[in-house]
């Protein structure tokens, strides 16, 4: 990443520009804020409109610079229409967070071809297109930080879950390739690989999913993996590249 004067505590993102998949709710919501917190100009993008303008509209009541954009990661117009209004609106692309992601449920052997096709097309395509879409305009200003969220079960498998398992796994290699090829560059990519995460479905429940297997005994907060974005994101992790920061509360370490 290009080098940035130094800036208060709290403010590691003063001046640079963040494309954010999935923004509307969830984990990809919670990247917004804290990296807008961070000084960060935010472009959070979605299919799901209507929630995307309720968080843009509610980060900006509270004094963060985000705004909303519609974009579905599986059209390469859409990418381009995202990364011009970045060109257009501030000239540069400093990070880009490909947060958006589908999963669903099928024993391997009934798998459907068009839900493993569609999975791999939202969660290993759509970021291929973006790194595609945002490394000029990164190139253009001195470098900059491509996170991919991935999973844990990039790294294991998870019964039921092979068209997802596949999918995190195969965006898990496609991070350590795009990270050979950008370092030139100066284009970092890394993946995130988080255990549970709370979700307003699963926040209240007190077990199920992966908590019994997890050492910690819970899931993760958003605001837990929002961190590790914003490390990612800023200029202290300027060595890291090419590697999977896993956040899943001991799951792993069995």
């Amino acid at each position: 990443m290009s080098t940035h004067p130094s800036t208060p505590a709290g403010a590691r993102l003063s001046g640079r520009t963040v494309l954010i998949t999935g923004g509307a709710r969830g984990q990809g919501a919670s990247h917004a804020e804290r990296l807008a917190s961070e000084g960060a100009r935010v472009l959070a993008c979605d299919v799901l409109d209507d929630a995307g303008k309720a968080t843009a509209t509610r980060l900006q009541e509270a004094g963060l610079d985000v705004e909303y954009m519609h974009l579905d990661v599986t059209s390469p117009d859409d990418w381009a229409r995202a990364v011009q209004h970045a060109r257009t609106a501030t000239g540069r692309l400093d990070v880009l967070v490909n947060n958006a992601g589908i999963i669903h449920v099928n024993p391997l052997l009934e798998e459907r071809a068009e839900d493993w096709n569609a999975t791999l097309s939202v969660n290993v395509t759509g970021p291929l297109l973006g790194i595609q879409a945002a490394a000029p305009l990164m190139r253009e200003n001195g470098g900059g930080s491509v996170i991919n969220v991935a999973s844990i079960f990039g790294v294991v498998g998870a019964a039921g879950y092979v068209a997802y398992c596949a999918s995190k796994g195969a965006l898990i290699a496609l991070t350590k390739t795009a990270a050979l090829e950008l370092a030139a560059d100066g284009i970092r990519v890394n993946a995130l690989c988080p255990g549970g995460v709370s979700t307003p479905m699963n926040e209240h429940e007190k077990e199920g999913g992966v908590i019994p297997q997890t050492p910690m005994g819970r899931r993760a907060h958003v605001r837990e993996i929002s961190g590790a974005v914003a490390f990612l994101a800023s200029d202290d992790s300027s060595f890291t590249t090419g590697t999977e920061m896993i956040i899943d509360g001991g799951f792993l370490a069995h």
